[in-house]
C-alpha cells in the first residue's frame, strides 16, 4: 500500500509513503520532504496505522528522505517514543535519527529522576531535560556537527580525509575485497582440519531377493522379497587428512593472498587520501583566486572612482575614467569566471567524499607555505620500497604463486586420510546397538593426464609475470620519487619569487597611482601596474598550489600519505 502527496497543484509528488512486509515486520518507507504540511499528513497515516495494528512493532524507513525540517524532527521523536524504529542511511539523516534516539534515552533518564515529584514538576524537568541534552550535543559535536543540507558544512584538509576514507566507494570496496581474501584464507585453513558431522535417519525397506541372487531363488520355498523393514541409525562421522603438502601449501598461498590483498586495500586508501587531498588543494586554489580578483575588483572599482573624480575636477580626461571602466569590467568579467570554477571544484570535492547533493560545503583551511627540509634521494627511495603497500602487495603475490607452484609439485606425493563413524543402528530407536567403522586410506597420483605438470609450468610463469611486475615497479617508484623531490624544490622556489612579485606589483600600483593623482602621468601605467599585480597574485596562488601539490606528492610516492594527512 502506498500514499503519494503532492504540491498545491497536485502534479509533484513532494512525499510518498509505502507500506510493506518483509519478515512478519510492517515497513513504512518514506520518499521525499518531510516539512511543512506533509509532516502533518505523516502523522495522521501514522496513528491510522496504528490503531489499525496497535500490538505490531512498526519500523520508519528515512533512507528516501531528502530534508527534515524542525516539526518532522519532533514527529519523529514522537514515533520514537511510541516504539517505532526509525531507519536511516547517509550521515545526514542517521545524524538526526542518533540525536532522537540519544534525547530520547536522555528524557527517560531526566524523567525516573524526577518521578517522585508533581506530575507538573516532572512534565517541566522532562522538557527542560530535552532542551538541555539537545544543547550539550551540539556543543559536543564530534569532527562534524549534523547539519541540513542548506547549511554549509566546513570542512578542514583533515575531516575531508576522515569522510573521503569512511565514505568513498573506492576505498569501501577495497576494504570489502580484503575482507574477502581473509575469509578464503579461512575455507583454505578449514580443509586441514577434522571434520565432523552428526547423522540421524530412519528409513524403510523391502529387498528383492530374486534380483540380488540374478532372478532365481537358492532354496526351494524361499521368499522373493525381504521386509518391510525399519532401519534407525544415529551417531558422528569424522574425517581428516592425516598427511597432505597439497593441503598446507595451498594453505600458505591464501595466507599470502590475503597479504597482498590487504595490502591493496592500504595502497587503495593512499590514493583515496591523495585523491581528496589534491582536490581539497584545489579548491583552496579555486576560493583563493576568488578572493585575489574580488580585491582586484575592489581595486580597480577605487581606480575608476579615483579617474571620475579627477575628471570632474577637471584634472583627468575622459578617456582616463573610461579606460579604468574598462579594467573595472574585466576584473568583474574574472571574477566571475573564477566563482565558477570555485563551484565546480566544490561539487567535485562532494563527489569525491560522497555527500549528499544538496549539502553546501566550505573550506576552513586556507593555502599556506610550511618550508621543510628537502630530504635525500636515495633516502627517499629506500623509504618508499620500505613503506609502499604496492611493493608488499607484489611480494606476496609471488610468494603465493610460489605456494602455488609448491602444491602442484607436492600431488605428486601420497597422502594419507583417515575417516571414521560411530553409530547406534536399529530397527527402532529402543532397539539400537552401537557400532562403528573405521579406515585409514593411502592414495597415490599414478597417471593424471599431464595435469600436475602444466599446473607447475602455469605457477612458473605466473612467477615470472609477477617478476616482471615488481622489477617495473620499482623504477615506477624511484621515478615518482625523483619526480616528486625535484616538485618540491622547484615549487619552494617559485614561492620565493611569487612572494616578491606580488610585493613589487603592490608597490608599483601605489607609485602608479600617486603619478596619476599628481598629474605627472595618464591612467595607462596604473593600468599596466594594475595587470602586473593581476599576474603576481596568479602566480603567487599557482605557487602556493604547486608546494601543497608537491608535498602531498611526495608523501604518495614514500607511502607516507595516511600517517601525514590522516590524522
Amino acid at each position: 500500500m502506498s500514499a503519494s502527496i503532492g504540491d498545491a497543484d497536485g502534479r509533484k509528488p513532494m512525499l510518498r509513503i509505502t507500506t510493506q512486509k518483509k519478515r512478519g515486520k510492517t515497513f513504512l518507507s518514506i520518499e521525499g520532504r518531510l516539512a511543512g504540511p506533509l509532516v502533518g499528513t505523516l502523522e495522521q497515516y501514522w496513528r491510522e496505522l496504528r490503531g489499525a495494528s496497535p500490538d505490531e512493532k512498526l519500523h520508519l524507513d528515512l533512507c528516501g528522505v531528502s530534508f527534515i525540517d524542525a516539526a518532522g524532527r519532533v514527529l519523529l521523536k514522537e514515533i520514537h517514543r511510541q516504539g517505532g524504529e526509525l531507519v536511516a542511511e547517509g550521515c545526514l539523516n542517521q545524524a538526526i535519527v542518533e540525536e532522537i534516539v540519544r534525547s530520547e534515552k536522555e528524557t527517560k533518564s531526566q524523567s525516573r529522576k524526577e518521578r517522585s515529584k508533581g506530575s507538573y514538576i516532572a512534565l517541566f524537568s522532562l522538557l527542560v531535560g530535552t532542551t538541555t541534552a539537545d544543547a550539550q550535543s551540539s556543543a559536543k559535536a564530534q569532527t562534524l556537527p549534523a547539519v541540513a543540507p542548506t547549511e554549509a558544512l566546513r570542512l578542514t584538509l583533515d575531516q575531508a580525509v576522515g569522510l573521503a576514507l569512511k565514505q568513498n566507494p573506492t576505498a569501501q570496496i577495497a576494504i570489502l575485497t580484503a575482507a574477502q581474501s581473509e575469509q578464503d584464507k579461512n575455507i583454505a585453513r578449514a580443509e586441514l582440519l577434522p571434520q565432523v558431522n552428526a547423522r540421524i535417519s530412519d528409513e524403510a525397506q523391502k529387498v528383492n531377493l530374486l534380483a540380488q541372487f540374478g532372478g532365481k531363488t537358492p532354496f526351494p520355498g524361499f521368499p522373493k522379497s525381504l521386509g518391510p523393514y525399519q532401519l534407525f541409525s544415529a551417531g558422528p562421522s569424522v574425517s581428516a587428512p592425516v598427511f597432505d603438502l597439497t593441503l598446507w601449501q595451498r594453505y600458505q598461498a591464501a595466507r599470502n593472498t590475503a597479504n597482498a590483498s590487504e595490502a591493496n586495500s592500504l595502497s587503495t586508501r593512499e590514493q583515496v587520501i591523495l585523491l581528496a587531498v589534491s582536490q581539497y588543494i584545489g579548491t583552496l586554489r579555486a576560493v583563493a583566486n576568488v578572493q585575489a580578483s574580488r580585491s582586484r575588483v575592489d581595486l580597480a572599482q577605487a581606480l575608476y572612482d579615483q579617474a571620475a573624480d579627477l575628471q570632474k575636477e577637471g584634472v583627468g580626461t575622459g578617456i582616463d575614467t573610461l579606460r579604468a571602466n574598462v579594467e573595472l569590467q574585466n576584473e568583474k568579467q574574472r571574477l566571475l569566471e573564477a566563482e565558477n570554477e570555485r563551484e565546480t571544484s566544490l561539487y567535485g570535492l562532494s563527489r569525491l567524499l560522497n555527500l549528499d547533493p544538496r549539502q553546501k560545503i566550505e573550506l576552513a583551511d586556507s593555502l599556506s607555505f610550511f618550508d621543510t627540509p628537502q630530504p635525500e634521494v636515495e633516502a627517499s627511495i629506500e623509504a618508499a620500497l620500505a613503506n609502499r603497500q604496492e611493493w608488499k602487495a607484489v611480494a606476496s603475490q609471488i610468494k603465493a604463486a610460489e605456494g602455488q607452484k609448491r602444491a602442484a609439485q607436492d600431488s605428486r606425493l601420497p597422502n594419507v586420510r583417515f575417516d571414521g563413524t560411530f553409530s547406534y543402528v536399529g530397527t527402532s530407536g529402543n532397539t539400537t546397538l552401537p557400532t562403528y567403522t573405521y579406515q585409514g586410506s593411502v592414495n597415490v597420483p599414478l597417471f593424471t593426464g599431464g595435469r600436475i605438470r602444466a599446473q607447475v609450468v602455469s605457477a612458473d610463469l605466473e612467477i615470472r609475470k609477477l617478476e616482471e611486475q615488481r622489477a617495473d615497479l620499482r623504477n615506477q617508484i624511484a621515478l615518482d620519487v625523483k619526480t616528486a623531490l625535484l616538485n618540491l624544490d622547484s615549487a619552494r622556489s617559485e614561492v620565493q619569487v611569487a612572494n616578491l612579485g606580488v610585493q613589487l606589483s603592490k608597490e608599483e600600483v601605489d607609485q602608479s597611482r600617486d603619478r596619476f593623482k599628481a598629474g605627472v602621468a595618464n591612467n595607462i601605467e596604473v593600468i599596466q601596474a594594475q595587470d602586473s599585480l593581476s599576474r603576481a597574485n596568479d602566480n603567487q596562488i599557482a605557487a602556493l598550489y604547486r608546494f601543497n601539490q608537491a608535498r602531498a606528492d611526495l608523501a604518495r610516492s614514500i607511502g607516507q600519505m595516511e600517517k601525514i594527512y590522516a590524522k
